[in-house]
């Protein structure tokens, strides 16, 4: 049975409110957090100016905020009804003979909405704010940034054949160069030519261009280049996208990005995983709710609230840390992406409506 549209609307906004505002105080801490530690890196930097920072940190901030919000979830949910109790309003509510799933809807509702809204507007846009960080850092303090992950692979083609490149790491500010390169070099019947090593390439307009190569060759012996020019039908943005973490690459590119590694015949897996994580996250949310709602119905006169928020603060504790380890499995290859994006918020979610129907129906 549904609520009412007034209810059902005063709810929804009590819910949203305090969720809010939960995310708000989470995001103005690590914001002044991490201005903290920004203006301290920048004490002895030439033009790191104090509205430099602020505007990096700014840039900074909403990427680490994104990883804590189902702790907003779940402390706003907690904060909502128990304030909702302290008011007598689930009394009332109660007394009305509404039960507890009628009115959990507005805020599994509102759980739904904040994950695709996380997931497809949000995630964007810190993405987009991370690369702008990533680069304004970078000029800032003059070095470059390197990405932390494992050693990229590519595969390139050109009119004169085929070369597979690997690189210890790339520039994500500079999203055409690559560090630590190895170049193995086919011609057009696929027979293996010559292999180029090099501590760094840029690529340009239709080619890689190696800096201070040695190139070996089965005829020849080992020849040094101050430059070597390889050519290339690869992009900037192919190669970005390559070098930067799934964890950056925002939701609406990442199925094409899947697409891109595995037509080069790369290993797509951390973005799969991403990409399911980013779906399944409002069935998380959902999840966050109803364990909140589990911990949060004791009526205030029955005592016991300090327990019943530990006990809700460590059970979403323990959802959290379920799916970064089933993340990290995810990542290892140990499960399939699906399986480990979609296991942590489904338990989580069966496990909340067991125990509300444990505590509501007996």
């Amino acid at each position: 049975m549904l609520l009412g549209r007034t209810l059902s609307l005063y709810l929804s906004a009590r819910f949203l409110r305090t969720i809010l505002l939960v995310f708000a105080t989470v995001f103005a801490l690590v914001y002044t957090l991490d201005l903290v530690e920004l203006m301290r890196r920048a004490a002895d930097t030439e033009g790191a100016t104090p509205g430099l920072m602020a505007r990096l940190s700014l840039y900074r901030t909403p990427a680490i905020a994104e990883q804590v919000f189902p702790f907003s979830i779940l402390f706003g949910s907690m904060v909502a009804l128990l304030n909702l109790s302290r008011r007598l309003e689930l009394v009332v509510a109660r007394a009305a003979g509404i039960s507890a799933w009628q009115f959990l809807q507005p805020a599994i509702l509102v759980g739904l909405g904040l994950g695709l809204a996380t997931a497809m507007l949000y995630n964007p846009l810190s993405a987009f704010l991370k690369d702008r960080a990533q680069q304004l850092e970078s000029s800032v303090f003059s070095r470059r940034m390197k990405s932390v992950g494992p050693e990229l692979w590519l595969q390139n083609r050109s009119v004169d054949g085929s070369a597979v490149i690997k690189a210890d790491g790339g520039d994500s500010g500079e999203a055409a160069r690559i560090t630590g390169v190895s170049t193995f070099v086919f011609d057009r019947q696929g027979r293996f030519v010559e292999r180029v090593e090099a501590p760094e390439a840029v690529l340009r307009d239709g080619y890689w261009e190696f800096r201070d190569a040695t190139v070996f060759s089965t005829a020849e012996e080992p020849q040094l280049y101050g430059t070597y020019l390889l050519a290339s039908n690869l992009d900037a943005s192919q190669v970005r996208q390559t070098i930067t973490p799934a964890e950056s690459v925002p939701f609406w590119q990442l199925s094409q990005t899947i697409a891109r590694r595995e037509a080069a015949g790369l290993d797509a897996t951390r973005y799969r995983l991403q990409y399911g994580t980013l779906i399944a996250r409002p069935v998380l949310f959902v999840a966050m709710v109803l364990v909140a709602a589990s911990f949060s119905l004791r009526f205030f006169r029955f005592g016991g609230v300090a327990k019943m928020i530990g006990g809700g603060v460590a059970a979403g504790f323990g959802l959290y840390v379920s799916t970064e380890l089933m993340r990290d499995l995810g990542n290892a290859g140990i499960v399939s992406p699906a399986v480990a994006a979609w296991l942590p918020a489904l338990v989580g979610s069966l496990l909340g409506t067991l125990a509300l129907l444990y505590q509501e129906d007996g």
